[in-house]
C-alpha cells in the first residue's frame, strides 16, 4: 500500500521492522524504487536480496528503461537528434534493457550507421532469440555497402550454428572469401563451430587447418563435432594433437567433447582414463558435465555398479543431465528398477519436463507393463505435462520444409505417403521388421506398425528423396531423439534409394550409407 502511494520511506521503515521477509516483500520494495527512478536504492536492495525471480529482474530493467526514456525525451527536446553517437548509445541502451522494438526504432531513424551500430543491433536480435530478424538485418547490412567486421561474422555464424542453417553459413563464408578478408581467429573459430554443429566436418577441418594458430574454441569445436558425427577416432586424434601442441591446453569444455566421443563409441577404459586425468594430470576441477558424460559412458555399456559408485562419491550434487544419462542407459539395457530411481530424481528436479515421463513410459512399454504406462500418462495429465511433439525439417532448394508425425499438411503430402508406402513394401522384402516394442499404445501389432510408418524424420527423408536428383545426399534435422525403429528403417532406406542420409537428432549426427550407420548402432 505504501509503495503504491509513493510512500517509499514508510514502506522501507515497515520493511526493516519485518522479522521475516519473503520474496514478495523484497520485490514490492525493489519495484517501488525502480518505478520512481530511485535506481541507486533499488540496486542496493537488489544486491542484498537472498533470492530473485523474473519479477525482480523485470522491475530492475523497467526502472532503467524508464530513466532511458526520460533521457531520450531530453535529447529530442534539446535537438541532439543529429548526433549519431548519442543515437547509437540510445539504441544500445534499449537493446540491453530488452526493449528491442525501441532499439530498432532508434536504429531505423539513424542516418549514418557504422559497422558497430549494425553489429550491435543484429546481436540484440540474436540475444533475444529472434534469429530470423537478426539474419534478415544482416542481409540488409550486406546490401547497404557497409563492410561487416569479425564480430559481425562471428555473431551471425553462431546464430547459424544454433539453427543449423548451414546454407546461410556457407554464404557468409563465401562473402568473407569474396571480399578478400582473411578470417581472424575469432571469425574462423565461429566457422569451425558452425560447420561442426551442422555436421559438415570436411569443411570444419578445412577451415581449422587454414588457421595459423587455432585457439581453444576451434580445437574444442572440432573435437566435439567429430564426437557428435560418430567419428570418435578422429575426435581423440585431434585431442592428442592438442595435447602435443604445447601452445593450447584443454579446459573443462574440451573434456566434455572427449568424454562424449568415448561414450558414443563405447570406449569405456579410454573414457575412464581421460576422466581421471582431468584432475590428476591436468589439475582441473570436475564439473557436473564431466560426471554426466562418464555416467553416460558407463550406463550405455550397462556398467551400472561402477556408475552408482561414482555417483555416490561425487562431491557435488548430481544434476538433471547426469540422471537423464543414467535413465538413457537403463532404457537401452531394460533396467527398470534403476530407471525408476533415476526418474524419481528427475521428477524432483524438473517435474515439468515431458522427456522423463516419455522415457519411463517407453521403458515400461518395452517391458510390457501397460498398467505402469497408463499410470505415467495419468500423472502427466494430473500435472499438466504435455509431450513435446516430434518435429523434423529438411532444406531443399534453400527452402526449409517442416514435418510433424503423421503430417498431411505439406503440398506434396500425397506423393510423400505413397512413396513411403512403396518403401515400406520394399523394406519388408529386404527383411525389415518394425520394432513395435516402444509404441505407447496397447494395441494390435498392425496398428503399431502403422503408427511407426509416418514418424516425422521418415516424412522429411521421403520428401528429400522425391524432390532431389538421384544420388543427392539427404540431410534431416529432428528436435527429439530418433527412435530405434526409425534408425533401423533409415538404414534400409539408404540402401534401397542408394543415398547418403544424414539425420541430426537431439543427441548426435547419424550418417546412414549403404545400409549402415556411422554410430554402428551404438547411440
Amino acid at each position: 500500500m505504501y509503495v503504491k502511494c509513493d510512500g517509499m520511506e514508510d514502506a522501507k521503515n515497515l520493511f526493516d521492522e519485518m522479522g521475516r521477509r519473503d520474496l514478495c516483500s523484497w520485490n514490492v520494495l525493489v519495484s517501488g524504487y525502480a518505478r520512481l527512478g530511485l535506481l541507486q536504492e533499488a540496486r542496493k536492495l537488489f544486491d542484498e536480496m537472498p533470492d530473485r525471480d523474473n519479477f525482480t529482474w523485470t522491475a530492475m530493467v523497467s526502472g532503467y528503461v524508464r530513466i532511458g526514456k526520460e533521457i531520450h525525451g531530453h535529447i529530442t527536446r534539446t535537438g541532439l537528434e543529429s548526433d549519431q553517437v548519442v543515437w547509437s548509445s540510445l539504441s544500445d541502451m534499449y537493446g540491453k534493457c530488452g526493449s528491442i522494438e525501441e532499439a530498432r526504432h532508434i536504429f531505423d531513424r539513424m542516418v549514418d550507421r557504422d559497422v558497430v551500430t549494425w553489429t550491435t543491433m543484429i546481436g540484440r536480435y540474436f540475444e533475444d532469440g529472434r534469429r530470423d530478424e537478426g539474419l534478415h538485418l544482416f542481409k540488409d547490412l550486406i546490401k547497404s555497402g557497409t563492410r561487416p567486421n569479425e564480430f559481425t561474422f562471428a555473431g551471425v555464424l553462431n546464430a547459424c550454428s544454433d539453427v543449423t542453417a548451414e546454407q546461410l553459413g556457407r554464404q557468409v563464408h563465401g562473402y568473407i572469401t569474396r571480399v578478400g578478408s582473411t578470417p581472424s581467429s575469432f571469425a574462423a573459430s565461429a566457422l569451425v563451430h558452425m560447420y561442426s554443429k551442422c555436421g559438415s566436418m570436411v569443411n570444419a577441418e578445412r577451415v581449422f587447418k587454414g588457421m595459423l594458430q587455432p585457439d581453444l574454441v576451434s580445437w574444442t569445436s572440432l573435437i566435439a563435432g567429430y564426437a557428435q558425427n560418430g567419428k570418435p577416432n578422429e575426435a581423440l586424434h585431434y585431442f592428442e594433437l592438442l595435447l602435443n601442441s604445447g601452445k593450447v591446453y584443454p579446459d573443462h569444455i574440451t573434456f566434455v567433447g572427449v568424454l562424449s566421443a568415448c561414450a558414443h563409441a563405447g570406449l569405456v577404459d579410454k573414457g575412464l582414463q581421460y576422466f581421471y586425468s582431468i584432475k590428476d594430470k591436468h589439475g582441473l576441477t570436475y564439473t557436473t558435465d564431466h560426471y554426466a558424460c562418464i555416467i553416460d559412458l558407463l550406463a550405455r555399456c550397462g556398467r551400472f555398479e561402477e556408475a552408482k559408485r561414482i555417483i555416490s562419491g561425487m562431491p557435488i550434487k548430481p544434476d538433471k543431465f547426469l540422471w537423464a544419462s543414467l535413465l538413457g542407459g537403463c532404457r537401452i539395457h531394460k533396467n527398470v528398477e534403476l530407471a525408476e530411481k533415476a526418474a524419481e530424481a528427475l521428477f524432483e528436479i524438473e517435474p515439468e519436463n515431458p522427456a522423463t515421463y516419455v522415457t519411463m513410459a517407453n521403458i515400461y512399454a518395452t517391458a510390457g507393463k501397460w498398467a505402469e504406462v497408463a499410470k505415467i500418462r495419468m500423472i502427466m495429465d494430473d500435472r499438466g505435462v504435455v509431450k513435446k511433439p516430434g518435429k523434423s525439417w529438411i532444406e531443399v532448394k534453400r527452402k526449409t520444409h517442416v514435418f510433424l508425425v503423421g503430417d498431411k499438411s505439406h503440398p506434396k503430402s500425397k506423393q510423400i505417403h505413397e512413396f513411403l508406402g512403396e518403401l515400406s513394401r520394399r523394406m519388408k522384402e529386404e527383411g525389415f521388421v518394425p520394432d513395435t516394442n516402444s509404441v505407447l499404445h496397447d494395441v494390435e501389432e498392425e496398428q503399431k506398425e502403422q503408427n511407426l510408418s509416418y514418424h516425422s524424420e521418415k516424412l522429411a527423408i521421403a520428401y528429400g528423396v522425391i524432390s532431389t536428383a538421384a544420388g543427392t545426399p539427404i540431410k534431416v534435422f529432428k528436435n527429439l531423439r530418433t527412435c530405434v525403429d526409425c534408425h533401423t528403417a533409415i538404414k534400409f532406406i539408404s540402401k534401397i534409394v542408394d543415398r547418403k542420409i544424414v539425420v541430426r537428432d537431439s543427441a548426435r549426427f547419424h550418417c546412414f550409407e549403404n545400409g549402415s550407420c556411422s554410430c554402428r548402432d551404438y547411440w
